[in-house]
């Protein structure tokens, strides 16, 4: 049987994958490894320390920012969106609270819903996307979507109540809600390399985020020049290995806020998941997992604290992560 680095090279090969891949266990790496290009034009490879964007991996650390507001007591699980929306937003109902939206379970309508989208590479925001730079700026995509359910009644994959969780942090800190995740999560984590960059900015170390498995078109038209609560972070595998090693040993929020936070509270078995808040987790085993997927970007990253495994595999087009991680899934249970 193959080693595991000449697995992941194997199926990287046939997919002609492009990204990062990392598997840490018991504390020690087992494989950190990039392919293909950070940037075709100039031919720039990637490498294991390149920043890649993490979509909706992002919503963990807004979850996180929330719960240590929470923790703080300038916030609670029951505190209604209302109370710090005011007249904004008027069709989200008055009921709705802070853990209706962690949980997906607000029912407010969305902005980006995932289920009507038949593809990331043809999605257009219905803004041009410039304009879509700060949290407060997303005010103009989020109006107008009334309340598709009571709050609580059920689970619904919500992007625009993510963006709201944005908005109350932003509202209860008092500073920009990037400022908000630098100093609440990336910071007492060790993630130096984790910052929402403009997709016209890409800077440093940073890998463009491409539509096709092949050519040189980006994903610069297709997303907010600048993410909010629901997604637009960029990181490294070596960041997202500290985030989980700081979520465990209460660096962030306290453990037992971390216990609260990765309780199934939903169970969603047509994506085979369930749901606590803000994370995803296995739908059978301790796993818990972050996924992000737009177009041009796709991530997975999952932990299992009891058996010390996690993988996280990175990627600059829109499903090159899924072989990798399918491959890799299937490696480590042997």
């Amino acid at each position: 049987m193959d080693d595991l680095e000449s697995s992941v090279d194997h199926v990287a090969a046939a997919t002609e994958f492009s990204g990062v891949v990392r598997v840490d266990r018991g504390g020690r790496v087992e494989l950190a490894k990039a392919y293909g290009s950070a940037h075709r034009g100039y031919g720039i490879p990637n490498a294991v320390d390149t920043r890649f964007g993490l979509a909706s991996g992002t919503k963990a650390l807004t979850a996180l920012s929330i719960v240590s507001l929470i923790e703080e007591g300038r916030l609670g699980l029951d505190t209604t969106a209302r109370s710090l929306l005011g007249e904004d937003l008027p069709l989200i109902d008055d009921d709705v609270t802070v853990e209706h939206l962690l949980a997906h379970r607000s029912g407010i309508g969305d902005y980006f819903d995932e289920d009507a989208v038949e593809s990331m590479t043809d999605y257009v925001m219905p803004i041009p996307v410039h304009r879509l730079a700060t949290t407060p700026d997303y005010l103009a995509v989020l109006d107008g979507y009334g309340q598709v359910f009571p709050p609580g009644e059920r689970f619904a994959y919500n992007n625009g109540g993510f963006v709201v969780l944005a908005l109350i942090a932003e509202r209860t800190a008092g500073m920009p809600f990037p400022e908000v995740v630098r100093t609440r999560v990336c910071a007492p984590a060790g993630m130096p390399d984790t910052e929402f960059l403009r997709t016209d900015e890409p800077g440093n170390r940073t890998a463009l985020g491409y539509l096709y498995g092949d050519g040189l078109r980006t994903n610069v038209l297709h997303l907010p020049v600048c993410g909010s609560g629901d997604g637009g972070i960029y990181s490294t595998v070596g960041d997202i290995h500290a985030l989980w090693s700081a979520l465990y040993a209460g660096q962030i929020v306290p453990v037992d806020r971390v216990a609260e936070m990765v309780r199934p509270l939903s169970d969603v078995p047509s994506e085979s998941m369930r749901y606590g808040l803000g994370f995803r987790l296995h739908p059978t085993g301790d796993a818990v997992i972050l996924e992000g997927s737009d177009a041009g970007i796709s991530f997975w990253t999952e932990h299992d604290e009891a058996t010390g495994v996690t993988h996280t595999v990175l990627s600059n087009t829109s499903g090159g992560a899924w072989p990798v991680t399918a491959r890799l899934s299937e490696w480590l249970t042997l």
